[in-house]
């Protein structure tokens, strides 16, 4: 989960390359270092916490070079220090590396070097892989892009690499491989390599997105070579960026994740862009309107996620269904393949992912495509793995998600599926003409109601400010509203560090009843619709034992208001499209708790944006 940048040209590459990391910082903070050329020697400074803490470091450094790379860490081999901090260089200085991934196997090469008489001098996997390509260099004598091939070719696990030598001073050297990586092109011989885009977007938008055991090789004034593992040469495929400089920024908002939360109008409107006309009664996913008939044939569809994206998949299970008539089974993407799951040549498997490289959900499809099965995607970074690994697909075309708590992705993706449901059942003949009709002119008003929930924000923050000292909350809800309350739970353990969670209404009493009391806010959904009297029930279960109830309702519901400790009105809406609303009350009280309680929004401790690794 870590990001990588580099760069190779005539600039100055230390501004490059921090700026860089500062915007890849949401994939990992607990470290921060780079790596620059210079007279030939690699100078590398780094330093534990985040980006800022590097920078401080530096200030009286030789940061001068216009050949380096740089790095963010998510910390899995070796505690978060300064030592373990990437790059790493190799044992005699001469090479230095920067890693994203997991190498599986490095204790077995690790061993083997140890037993030739290397020293380590950190507790990382990436040492070991640095030490074993220094190794073929020296006892082969193979160029620097030749000894990484033949080191890759021994090595088990994900990477995304970057690795450069004080004696070929004018080349970079690149590989990937569960991990994404991207080149970007400059207009002046410059080179950009990253994570994602982000890092150069302001430079250039012709890209090159890397391919599994893929490796680049850039040479300054003589562009770049691509290769696979097996030296075999490849013609690279230059796409253009969608990505603008101001989608990257804060806007003027204290916090990415604010500024996510209050673009939900545009980003869901955008999901709709060129798909939705409600006026002509018509609904087209371009990216799986040939395998519609295949799905709706199918025996099952199996969609897999993890975090926020599961959650996405549970309100899905319930449009698939309700609407289509189509089995939907939602699995964990992280315990997908370890159980041996029973998957057919007509099984549908779709995965959601906002970046697009969630191992876990990578590795469900990997196994899913072994077994036959048609695997879709949906995701929201174009050029990402899964959306090259899959059959087909949609982008949820919700610009990039800065804040590692996701929010405007969720949106984006409920309304992907909520239009994929409604076109199925349409073609299925599962709903009717009117009701269909209705329900597309219903979700073309949606970002209008979406900014009238925004508009209560004050409302919000003055509830956030009666909670922020608890310290468990629960949240309830039924139907397809019982995955918004696992949302909600999960928003508010993700960045106020208060232990929440999600249930259906009706199970509250089957044990999570015992822990109410006048200290425990209890966050309901109670909308209007087919559970609506139910939930009344459950609330007033809530009351009788003197807990606190926040409730989502319906514009003008005056029933719950009446022994509802808080209520917050949403616009009224069909019952199916109610999660895309009922959320956003959430998030932002999510938000304002976080900000309440000091914590850091964007940046939550422990957790990175994109799971890269198992």
């Amino acid at each position: 989960m870590c990001g990588i940048v580099a760069y190779i040209g005539q600039k100055e590459a230390y501004p490059i390359i921090v700026k860089g990391l500062k915007r890849l910082e949401y994939r990992g903070y607990d470290s921060a270092g780079v790596a620059l050329l210079l007279d030939d020697k690699i100078n590398i400074y780094k330093k534990q916490g985040k980006v800022a803490n590097l920078e401080e470091y530096t200030t009286d450094k030789n940061v001068s070079g216009n050949l380096g790379m740089g790095h963010t860490r998510w910390a899995t081999h070796g505690e978060p220090n300064d030592i373990n901090a990437h790059p790493h260089y190799s044992e005699d200085h001469g090479l230095a590396i920067i890693h994203n991934g997991i190498i599986e196997n490095y204790d077995a090469i690790k061993s083997d070097l140890l037993s030739k008489g290397y020293t380590f001098r950190t507790e990382t996997d990436t040492e070991v892989l640095i030490y074993l390509i220094d190794d073929i260099r020296k006892k082969t004598g193979m160029k620097l892009g030749e000894s990484v091939r033949t080191a890759l070719q021994q090595v088990v696990g994900a990477y995304a690499i970057v690795v450069l030598s004080k004696d070929e001073p004018d080349k970079l050297i690149a590989a990937r491989k569960s991990s994404p990586l991207v080149v970007g092109i400059g207009k002046e011989g410059d080179f950009y390599l990253a994570s994602d885009a982000t890092p150069f977007v302001e430079y250039t938008k012709s890209v090159v997105y890397l391919e599994d055991e893929e490796i680049v090789v850039i040479k300054r004034d003589r562009g770049m070579k691509l290769y696979d593992i097996d030296d075999v040469e490849k013609t690279p495929y230059i796409e253009e960026l969608e990505v603008h400089l101001e989608q990257i920024e804060k806007g003027g908002y204290e916090h990415f994740m604010l500024k996510e939360i209050h673009e939900q109008p545009t980003s869901i409107q955008d999901c709709f862009r060129g798909r939705l006309n409600a006026a002509a009664g018509r609904v087209a996913l371009g990216g799986i309107k040939e395998y519609e008939q295949k799905i709706i044939n199918s025996q099952r569809v199996i969609m897999v996620a993890c975090g926020t994206s599961w959650h996405a998949c549970l309100v899905g299970e319930y449009l698939f269904e309700d609407l289509a008539r189509i089995n939907v089974e939602v699995e964990y993407a992280s315990e997908f393949r370890y159980r041996n799951p029973i998957i057919g040549e007509n099984d549908i498997v779709i995965a959601i992912s906002q970046s697009g490289e969630t191992a876990d959900t990578l590795a469900a499809l990997e196994l899913a495509k072994a077994k036959g099965a048609t695997i879709l995607g949906i995701c929201n970074v174009v050029g990402s793995s899964i959306s090259r690994i899959t059959d087909a697909g949609s982008y949820t075309h919700a610009g990039p998600e800065i804040g590692v708590a996701s929010t405007k992705a969720f949106t984006a993706q409920v309304t992907v599926l909520t239009l994929m449901a409604l076109s199925l059942a349409h073609q299925k003949g599962t709903i009717s003409e009117s009701k269909y009709r209705s329900m597309l002119s219903e979700l073309e008003a949606i970002p209008n109601k979406v900014q009238q929930v925004l508009d209560k924000n004050d409302q919000i923050e003055y509830i956030s400010s009666q909670y922020k000292d608890a310290t468990n909350a629960l949240y309830l809800g039924r139907g397809s509203s019982f995955p918004v309350a696992l949302e909600g739970a999960l928003k508010l353990k993700e960045i106020s560090y208060i232990h929440a969670e999600g249930y259906p209404a009706a199970e509250m009493k089957h044990g999570p009843i015992a822990l109410i009391d006048e200290e425990m806010p209890v966050f309901v959904i109670a909308t209007k619709g087919t559970s609506y009297e139910k939930v009344v029930s459950n609330i007033q279960e809530v009351k009788a034992r003197k807990g606190k109830i926040i409730a989502v309702v319906t514009e003008g519901d005056d029933q719950v208001k009446s022994f509802a400790d808080h209520t917050i009105e949403i616009p009224e809406t069909d019952e199916h499209l109610v999660p895309l609303l009922a959320t956003i009350p959430f998030q932002l009280l999510s938000y304002h708790i976080a900000v309440m309680r000091n914590c850091n929004v964007d940046q939550p401790r422990n957790l990175a944006k994109s799971v890269t690794v198992e």
